[in-house]
């Protein structure tokens, strides 16, 4: 949520934004402007919601208004306060767009509120004046808070919108005022969105019609946005494509890469993962992606050049598949000369590479081996196995400690560059997908417990084999760790439905993963297998003849 006492950031100017909500006859409808064309505003012909800047008068205002004074409304919104001043900017930027005013006085004649819109509009008065000049008062009493965004870092003009919903007022007809608005649009969130209307739309405006579009009518819609508890400040981050500029929001998997690599919002740094590209994630840490793309590896197999700033010798981490131009990319993206290869483990898209590039650099393979030889890399000849706990020096101001992680894999490795508290965690933490435990060399209880001890390590970022950097490693080992607690709680009550004979692990699949889509589900398999298998250990399921492919049931069951 914003934080009490939420400051406004100095290149930022208070905004706000109304959405306009009524039932139509095809479902939700809100009301949609159409903003001018202007040379050199970003939003230059974009379908947008009524709202504008906060005027300095909207607070004179707040003796006009009905319901929650700017006590309430600034706590809600996160501020010392002025809350308030916010709610009458958006129904003041309402009326003066779109003619539509909430207030349960007498409008006057169109043609005399036509020049109070034209006056407000110019900067000639303020919300108080108009209130005060024709006996209206404001009412706020049906606004739900929806939604705070800010303007990324790096826009010429950044805005801190607060934007709220309403019922729209009734027996009211909206109108352009032909300057900022000069099309007007009821539409439902369905048809907003259609490509085939050709909406300019910001990624704030589709995110919204988005959480409209899931209320059948206005009142779903408010108590949906009332129901969402304190709301958290969004903020987009520009970032650059193979297609071109585009903005990032905070839940796609590039946006805390991108924060840490252009705080200051340049829009250089790339939303993608291009195999073969080297991408500086700092001074110490240089990543190249492997064409390795698929579903198991998603966007591709990262390999990491680590090293000193200062010196010249460079560690590889995991080399990855045994790709002749992956390693060439390697060789061609090293800052320095490769002086060791480390091996997180030795699956497939991870550990090959390690032979191609030892030749060609001389440099030795570091790793462990795995207990069981399915699923591994044959070809995996380590000069030395690596201990838990063991340093590595890379120079004065670089060293990676060794982690022992088992559970994806019984010989895998995360190695915490520990100057910048960041872990290259290979397969033991994945972005945006939880790994598969794979038995005999995968072990559900080992995971778990890896998981937990990471906890007690001091860490600012995950690296991971695939995906972007990692923000907030805490918060993502926990919910790792819960997700796992849920999925062996749906086993359990899997088992505890099944007959007295027990069930197969087959039988059992599409019940434990019901929310998992059916095409993944032979993958999954092997992950229930070993959460079967970690409830055995526990002594809370047993197996016929001691089967692992036998009929599961509780134990006692």
């Amino acid at each position: 949520m914003t934080a009490p006492g939420y400051r406004l950031p100095p290149d930022a100017r208070p905004a706000a934004s109304l959405l306009l909500l009524r039932d139509g006859d095809a479902g939700l409808e809100v009301l949609m402007l159409r903003r001018a064309e202007r040379d050199g505003d970003l939003r230059s012909g974009a379908a947008v919601f009524p709202g504008g800047v906060v005027d300095v008068r909207d607070r004179d205002a707040h003796a006009f208004c009905l319901g929650d004074g700017d006590a309430a409304w600034s706590a809600a919104l996160g501020l010392d306060e002025g809350g308030l001043d916010y709610v009458v900017a958006a129904l003041r930027e309402t009326f003066e767009e779109v003619g539509l005013l909430l207030t349960p006085d007498r409008l006057p004649p169109e043609d005399h509120a036509a020049s109070w819109r034209g006056r407000l509009h110019r900067g000639e008065c303020g919300a108080a004046e108009l209130c005060r000049a024709l006996g209206l008062r404001l009412d706020a009493r049906g606004f739900v808070y929806w939604s705070h965004w800010l303007t990324p870092p790096g826009t010429p003009k950044r805005f801190d919108t607060r934007f709220f919903a309403v019922r729209a007022p009734a027996g009211q007809q909206a109108a352009a005022d032909g300057g900022e608005a000069v099309d007007l649009m009821w539409l439902t969130p369905e048809q907003a969105l259609d490509p085939s209307r050709g909406l300019k739309l910001l990624p704030v405006t589709r995110r919204t019609l988005e959480e409209l579009g899931r209320s059948v009518d206005v009142d779903a819609a408010l108590a949906f946005g009332a129901g969402r508890g304190p709301i958290g400040l969004t903020m987009p981050r520009r970032a650059m494509s193979r297609r071109g500029p585009r903005a990032v929001l905070p839940d796609e998997l590039p946006y805390a890469e991108i924060g840490r690599l252009d705080p200051d919002g340049r829009g250089d740094a790339s939303c993608e993962l291009v195999a073969g590209v080297p991408v500086r994630l700092s001074p110490r840490i240089v990543r190249v992606t492997a064409p390795n793309a698929g579903p198991m590896t998603g966007p591709g197999t990262n390999s990491y050049l680590v090293g000193d700033p200062d010196g010249h010798g460079w560690t590889v981490i995991d080399p990855g598949p045994a790709d002749p131009a992956h390693v060439q990319a390697l060789l061609t993206a090293a800052p320095g000369r490769i002086e060791r290869i480390l091996v997180t483990h030795t699956h497939r898209d991870h550990s090959p590479g390690a032979a191609l590039l030892a030749a060609a650099t001389g440099a030795p393979v570091y790793g462990r081996r795995a207990r069981y030889p399915e699923w591994q890399d044959p070809t995996f000849d380590p000069a030395r196995e690596l201990a838990d706990g063991e340093r590595i020096v890379l120079g004065p101001a670089a060293s990676l400690r060794v982690i022992h992680t088992p559970g994806h894999a019984s010989n895998h490795l995360c190695f915490l560059l520990e100057q910048e508290r960041l872990l290259f965690t290979g397969d033991h933490v994945m972005q945006g997908s939880t790994v598969v435990i794979n038995p005999p060399d995968g072990d559900m209880t080992a995971y778990l417990r890896a998981l937990e001890a990471l906890l007690a390590v001091d860490l600012d970022w995950l690296a991971p084999g695939h995906g972007f950097l990692v923000a907030e490693p805490p918060a993502v080992l926990r919910g790792l760790i819960a997700h796992r607690r849920r999925r062996e709680a749906r086993v359990h009550e899997a088992l505890r439905a099944v007959a007295p004979g027990g069930a197969t692990i087959d039988e059992l699949l599409p019940e434990v993963y019901a929310d998992v889509p059916a095409a993944l589900h032979p993958m999954a398999r092997r992950s229930l297998f070993a959460h079967l298998l970690k409830l055995r250990d526990d002594g809370a399921a047993a197996v016929e003849d001691d089967s692992p492919e036998g009929r599961w049931a509780l134990r006692g069951g």
